[in-house]
């Protein structure tokens, strides 16, 4: 459990948070001054991707990916207030945590929905392959924790699903975006497999 961890990178979800820390600051003060709790910023987040998660099981998909998308810097800010405040908590992380799982499942389920409708089976089973392989992400990373390792890279994480997923919906390409995070999002929970693997060894 001493050795170095290979290939370590810092996750695009870091990155944005770091390059884009003096524009979520302010934003995140001024919410603070509102008197907004960091959880219920990310409880509007997850009743939001609720609504555009509807949207997409009526095949409403720009319009859904519309409300995803400005649900998406919710999930940012949430933390940035919590720093701001000096107060960050597990509790917050763990609902911070949840209530992504929470929302993915409300996305691809109304995805899966709207595939039904259409009796697209190939697409129900893409859209439950993409689910399941977002979960397993998460699941890899959080039972590696547990245990006392790292395991947060990959090709797929939750920021790169988001950002492929959005894009999609937005510019038409709804299926294959599906495909690629079914794909990749596998992918990425083999490959956090591995990294784990190496570290007990």
């Amino acid at each position: 459990m001493g050795e170095s961890i290979p290939h370590t990178r810092p996750t695009l979800t870091d990155a944005l948070r770091i390059r884009f820390k003096n524009f979520l600051d302010p934003i995140g003060g001024f919410l603070n001054r509102l008197g907004i709790a960091p959880n219920t910023l990310t409880l509007g987040g997850l009743v939001g991707n609720f609504i555009g998660a509807l949207f997409l099981s009526q095949g409403r998909f720009i319009t859904g990916g519309i409300i995803l998308f400005l649900m998406g810097p919710l999930d940012a800010l949430d933390g940035t207030m919590a720093r701001l405040r000096g107060e960050p908590s597990f509790w917050g992380a763990f609902v911070d945590s949840v209530t992504d799982r929470f929302s993915e499942l409300f996305i691809f389920a109304g995805l899966i929905f709207y595939y039904l409708s259409e009796q697209n089976t190939l697409m129900v089973f893409a859209a439950f392959a993409a689910l399941s392989g977002s979960f397993m992400v998460s699941y890899v990373r959080s039972r590696a924790q547990s245990l006392g390792f790292e395991a947060k890279q990959g090709i797929m994480t939750r920021m790169e699903r988001f950002a492929v997923l959005i894009s999609g919906l937005l510019f038409g390409f709804t299926d294959l975006a599906i495909f690629i995070i079914a794909l990749l999002a596998n992918l990425t929970a083999i490959q956090r497999i591995l990294v784990v693997r190496y570290q007990a060894r």
